[in-house]
């Protein structure tokens, strides 16, 4: 009886390791889109093509899956289109710098003051229970988020961003932008996340910010109109924060996503 004899050394693990990064990748983004069911029904194609063609050797069933693959490979990229961009966008902001504010020094005096005029704003906006959204985008261009909403050419001023807030206003019904340490954009439209493993608690603001950040490497800070508590997203999770937290997370996001 022979055995087949296989060297696997260093190069394989790696091997290994990166189609399985790319796998666990392609699962949670299908997870997020409720289309989890789908990805096991590739997989397991996937599998059954390694077999017919590498293991048993079926030249006529291996030609046929081959030409399968061929097409429906053209076919994923033109339905899931949206869920690579958010791949290769995630791939990207791993790789590059993120600076709330382009601030290279997380002591900048300018820098921390606008987060403290974002965080007075909240901690007031929370004690009143104002519903807010506000995105503080990195380095993922927001233009089509930006184009949604009213331009805006402002400093960073908690007073501002209350008036824009409230409820009588006609700019509180959306999102505000702040990019390069200025409010660029006020009742701007995000998209909705469509993860079905958000908590039912959660209303439109925070699906409107995990949508976002599913997409983008942007941080978004939700004001609770229900229960005024305090919520940031980043990364395409979300968690409720204490006021007294919510300056370092700002002010130190890109540091420690790094």
């Amino acid at each position: 009886m022979h055995f087949l004899a296989f060297s696997f050394g260093f190069k394989d693990i790696i091997d290994i390791l990166l189609v399985a990064g790319i796998m666990y990748e392609m699962y949670r983004l299908l997870r997020k889109t409720g289309a989890s069911n789908l990805f096991w029904g590739i997989l397991a194609f996937i599998v059954v093509w390694f077999l017919v063609t590498y293991v048993f050797q079926l030249d006529l069933t291996g030609a046929l899956f081959d030409r399968i693959i061929s097409v429906g490979a053209i076919a994923l990229i033109v339905i899931f289109q949206e869920e690579i961009r958010m791949f290769f966008n995630r791939v990207g902001s791993r790789f590059s710098s993120v600076q709330l504010f382009r601030a290279r020094n997380p002591e900048d005096t300018a820098s921390r003051q606008q987060v403290m005029e974002i965080v007075q704003a909240c901690r007031h906006m929370a004690s009143t229970k104002t519903g807010a959204l506000i995105v503080l985008a990195g380095d993922s261009n927001l233009k089509e988020i930006v184009d949604t909403g009213e331009k805006l050419d402002a400093q960073v001023s908690a007073r501002l961003i209350e008036n824009i807030f409230f409820k009588n206003t006609p700019l509180h019904d959306g999102a505000l932008v702040i990019k390069d340490g200025k409010m660029v954009a006020a009742a701007c439209i995000l998209p909705v996340s469509k993860n079905l493993d958000i908590p039912q608690h959660y209303g439109l603001r925070h699906r409107a910010a995990l949508g976002l950040t599913e997409k983008s490497d942007a941080t978004c800070i939700v004001v609770s109109e229900e229960t005024g508590l305090i919520s940031i997203a980043k990364e395409s999770q979300i968690r409720e924060v204490k006021e007294d937290e919510l300056f370092l997370l700002i002010l130190h996001s890109s540091s420690s996503a790094a």
